[in-house]
């Protein structure tokens, strides 16, 4: 589709263009090829040497220019407002410059030139929300035996494990650090505080920042049947609202008791075997909405939701299902017979050693995990007998991401310019590849 594009192979020698044009971000993209081009209607639509094409509407073209008026330099993010856009804007010439880039004008006098590989990102997709993370990997009992486990000190000093560590934490949905220290000093955070600096913001809620979870019931605080040794079946922490906590960690200062082992199962998993197994259960858990209510002095958090929330398309699975505040059924009559023997199918497979995982707490274990795809549990322990002191803390699925999304592109730059370097070296002796 579209024209040919004539190009003078001298001028155009690929990588080391990749830094001639600014994107609208802060990420390095190889110098792509455009072969055709196409100016019709409101689109240009671009063709590169793969065979992928992007339809690009003249007002992107516009917004994405990186240049005063249009994309701001220094920060990247647009400048234009929709507002002020004319309903007659449009674009009064596409083609490929000198280099290869595409140099576009518009009717309203600004001009500039968009990078060919980051175009080309965009065509294949890699612009979404998911980009530059790991595929899900779904397990079971059969796959993972025990959470990806990394050394805590290396996560502390090291960028490279901290990318390994939450690279398997996005994927598969839990990870494990070892020997991450307890209490700090006056120079030196605790562990928790330690680890979660190096990633991002914390997210308070009504337990604190940073809270323990220890069994002792307190009057007049924030109590919770965690601070129990009573068991606790497989749940998610917070359904009680509107966007539940992505990520929880729990960081073990000492563990002394019998028994306590912590339980683990991955909800993405339970949610695949009911929707190809068991239709009927998958159906009623995922349209039959429950109001979630959680019980303290001070607070009163509600929200009304399925206990499989599948949200909007291409959105993170988000699984509500703490028993203790599950409140009320908010749906017609007629369902809620059907609607409580889904929640008993539900949390008998959360539990089912098929899908579930045991593993005890250690002195220095830091357990990451998915807070609204895992569902996380334990076994029951008698608190007279030794002591068991964990602290927690919970982080939005945004803070996680975009460090991981930093550090790999850190790590593919770090690449391309090693393999540039190499590819010099090689070529300056007279080696072919």
């Amino acid at each position: 589709m579209g024209r040919p594009i004539k190009r003078d192979a001298k001028v155009f020698n690929g990588e080391s263009m990749i830094n001639t044009v600014d994107t609208p971000d802060f990420y390095n993209y190889p110098w792509t090829k455009i072969e055709r081009l196409d100016h019709s209607g409101e689109f240009v639509t671009v063709g590169f040497d793969d065979g992928t094409e992007l339809a690009a509407h003249q007002w992107w073209l516009r917004e994405s220019v990186v240049t005063d008026g249009a994309c701001d330099p220094a920060t990247r993010e647009g400048t234009l407002d929709p507002a002020d856009i004319p309903d007659d804007l449009h674009v009064t010439s596409a083609e490929l410059d000198e280099q290869g880039s595409l140099a576009v004008v518009f009717s309203d006098g600004l001009s500039g030139r968009l990078h060919p590989g980051w175009l080309h990102h965009v065509a294949l997709g890699q612009h979404r929300a998911n980009s530059h993370l790991p595929p899900v990997r779904v397990w079971t009992a059969d796959d993972l035996t025990e959470p990806a486990t990394f050394d805590g000190r290396g996560v502390l000093s090291s960028d490279d494990e901290l990318h390994g560590f939450l690279d398997a934490l996005c994927s598969y949905g839990i990870a494990r650090l070892t020997k991450v220290p307890g209490e700090g000093n006056g120079s030196v955070p605790e562990g928790l505080a330690a680890v979660t600096d190096r990633i991002g913001a914390r997210r308070s809620t009504n337990f604190g920042e940073i809270w323990n979870v220890k069994a002792e019931i307190r009057d007049n605080s924030e109590n919770s049947t965690a601070n129990s040794g009573l068991r606790l079946g497989p749940h998610t922490d917070l359904p009680t609202r509107e966007t539940p906590p992505g990520f929880q960690l729990l960081h073990c200062w000492v563990n002394s008791v019998p028994g306590g082992w912590s339980r683990m199962t991955d909800g993405a998993a339970v949610a695949a075997h009911l929707e190809a197994e068991e239709p009927d259960v998958y159906e009623a858990l995922t349209t039959l909405n429950w109001v979630f209510f959680n019980r303290s002095r001070e607070h009163d958090h509600r929200w009304s939701g399925p206990m499989i929330d599948l949200g909007v398309p291409g959105s993170p699975l988000t699984i509500r299902a703490f028993y203790p505040v599950r409140g009320f059924p908010d749906m017609d009559p007629a369902d809620i017979p059907r609607a409580y023997r889904a929640a008993k199918r539900f949390h008998q497979l959360g539990a089912d050693p098929r899908f579930e995982i045991g593993y005890p707490f250690r002195d220095g274990d830091l357990v990451a995990f998915d807070n609204r795809r895992i569902l996380h549990g334990r076994d029951a322990f008698d608190p007279g007998v030794g002591v068991r002191h964990l602290r927690g803390t919970y982080m939005d699925h945004d803070e996680v991401y975009s460090r991981l999304r930093v550090l790999t592109r850190r790590h593919q730059s770090q690449h391309r310019l090693l393999f540039d370097s190499t590819e010099s070296a090689t070529k300056s002796k007279g080696v072919s590849a």
